[in-house]
């Protein structure tokens, strides 16, 4: 679906969340370095899933898909390294996928031959200097394509081990990158985070599945985090749980509907940042009800509040058209990072609301939203990105008129089945051909 129509109205039923990329790339990595098989089951695939998986395969692993036990999703039997990887191709496409460059870079200096890591969009931009320090304290050898642009990267050379230093406001993705491959090195290492760690709750989430996989960090206030050198992977059997940056679409979806959604596959003792999702919700008077696996919003009069963004960037587009559309002010705060995404998300959410009637001002690191009682609709833009466009087609639920989506297939890079599970929900689209 490039171009697509959405006739407003409200959305009823059920619908399964898609497994959580964020975790699906980190069990993905762990069980391709380990020693032995492993079954990573309960995936959503998505292209930078697949970027992920591709990656891994020119590293030496043996990902194969078998059946899954879950209707509708993948599995994986993965052959792992044991540690070493045994370069297949030098080139590691990445698509757009900012996970599976910052993942994988620090993997490919466990080898000391030259890899090329290239992508697409957005992604060629999307910062890597606290890599190129490191590559310059351990002599390792890089160029890029141009000043502004990183990719192609090319890299030579080998991770030492030692102590790193990381500034903890560009991206939590550094430390995990690090994180996976530092055990794997014959010294001992140490990160030390230079300033205030965002998103720690990411950090979270790659300790959680290296201890699964038997790998031991000392995370220090996630200011130190100690890493003993020569461990081993170990190989193990998991499930990967559903994603709340995905649920944030459905849970809002219910809040705007005039009946009610429920969002199923979400776990509430989830370590990720994005649950925070709930919190938001409930503190803007979001009719929630929490079962057993499931999550049930209904029909709900909203109001505004003060949204922090440090800890989850990723559902503050679909925040920002919840507060478009509910009582009073809302506003976003440290939400820099959102302008680094695979496209400027914070520009790219403000102009395509405003367009439609919304009211939303833009801040240098947050927004200012003025809640309406519904949206005009028209055209918009999806802006290449994921987020965008799924949180323009729930906003499609308070439109007076029709909305045409421009460019609705990016959804592919996180979320496939979004446009299905929204026709499913008893969303009305139309494809334009």
């Amino acid at each position: 679906m490039k171009d697509i129509i959405i006739t407003p109205n409200s959305l009823n039923g059920e619908v399964i969340i898609p497994s959580s990329k964020s975790i699906g790339h980190r069990e993905i990595i762990c069980a391709s370095l380990g020693d032995g098989e492993s079954i990573v089951d309960n995936i959503s695939m998505s292209k930078d899933i697949e970027a992920t998986c591709n990656g891994l395969r020119n590293f030496g692993a043996s990902i194969k898909e078998i059946p899954s036990k879950i209707k509708d999703r993948r599995a994986f039997l993965i052959e792992g390294v044991n540690g070493k990887i045994k370069l297949q191709n030098k080139n590691i496409y990445c698509n757009e996928s900012g996970s599976t460059l910052r993942f994988l870079i620090p993997l490919g200096a466990l080898s000391s031959e030259e890899i090329i890591f290239n992508g697409e969009g957005k992604l060629k931009e999307r910062p890597l200097d606290p890599y190129f320090e490191i590559f310059k304290q351990d002599n390792i050898n890089f160029e890029t394509c141009n000043d502004k642009i990183n990719l192609p990267l090319k890299i030579n050379g080998k991770l030492k081990g030692g102590k790193y230093f990381l500034p903890g406001n560009v991206s939590s993705q550094f430390v995990s990158g690090l994180l996976f491959a530092l055990p794997l090195i014959e010294n001992d290492s140490v990160i030390e985070i230079t300033s205030s760690l965002e998103s720690a709750s990411y950090v979270d989430l790659t300790l959680d599945s290296l201890k699964k996989y038997g790998i031991s960090i000392e995370n220090q206030n996630h200011k130190r985090y100690i890493i003993k050198g020569n461990q081993k992977y170990k190989n193990i059997d998991s499930d990967v749980e559903g994603d709340f940056s995905q649920g944030a679409f459905w849970l809002v979806a219910g809040a705007l509907t005039d009946r009610e959604v429920i969002s199923k596959g979400l776990n509430i003792d989830s370590l990720q940042g994005d649950k925070k999702i709930l919190e938001i919700l409930e503190k803007m008077g979001v009719n929630l009800k929490i079962e057993k696996n499931k999550i049930i919003s209904s029909s709900s009069n909203t109001k505004g509040t003060i949204i922090d963004a440090n800890d989850c960037p990723d559902i503050i587009p679909i925040l920002t058209v919840l507060a478009a559309l509910s009582e009073g002010e809302t506003k976003i705060i440290n939400a820099g990072r959102l302008r680094i995404k695979e496209c400027d998300r914070l520009n790219a959410i403000a102009t395509e609301l405003n367009k439609i009637g919304g009211e939303v001002v833009e801040l240098s690191d947050g927004l200012i939203i003025r809640g309406k009682k519904s949206l005009n609709g028209g055209k918009v833009e999806c802006w290449n990105d994921h987020r965008i466009a799924m949180s323009l087609g729930i906003a499609s639920i308070k439109c007076k008129e029709k909305l045409i989506l421009s460019g609705a297939n990016c959804v592919d890079k996180s979320y496939p089945n979004f446009w299905n599970d929204f026709i499913n929900l008893e969303g009305k689209i139309e494809e334009i051909k």
